[in-house]
């Protein structure tokens, strides 16, 4: 049995609720929304795993965690994703790099409909960049499991690793 896997930063309920208002901003833009209890920073996708390979890992999130304290998350802008894209892909929060795992965050907000994006004359397309100020604290980090349905993907945390205080 393989897992598919990611350790991320899960999100408070008042951001994500935040994140979900900022989804409604641009209607006319062809947008798979993430679902708001799916909002979450990935910190590293490590695909399929096995049992074996999940335990290491969950062991090892254990142990680094442990050795790392506390931290603060800043969010300051929205944009499209990646940047080096052309056209975007997604519609990204990004943040402050977080010296603590050396990690610049993003959180998707919705991945874009590529072939109705390219419908759109250039002018046409919203100009999606906002600078926004959001902070939140984080005491653990998530290693999570990511189910693929036909309603869309459902996450679920396998391990939480506690940071010390």
């Amino acid at each position: 049995m393989r897992h598919r896997i990611f350790v991320a930063i899960n999100l408070p309920r008042e951001i994500k609720e935040k994140m979900a208002e900022y989804q409604t901003k641009w209607p006319e833009l062809p947008v798979r929304w993430t679902k708001k209890e799916n909002l979450h920073i990935t910190m590293e996708f490590l695909g399929y795993l096995t049992d074996e390979e999940l335990m290491e890992l969950c062991q090892k999130t254990q142990e680094i965690s442990s050795e790392k304290k506390v931290f603060t998350v800043h969010l300051n802008k929205i944009c499209y994703g990646p940047t080096d894209k052309k056209p975007p892909r997604m519609v990204w929060v990004v943040g402050e790099k977080i010296k603590e795992f050396n990690l610049t965050p993003h959180i998707t907000l919705g991945r874009i409909k590529t072939w109705e994006f390219r419908r759109l004359e250039q002018e046409e397309r919203p100009q999606v960049t906002e600078d926004i100020d959001l902070s939140f604290e984080v005491a653990s980090i998530d290693v999570m499991e990511s189910d693929l349905k036909r309603t869309g993907p459902e996450y679920v945390v396998l391990e939480s690793c506690k940071l010390q205080s």
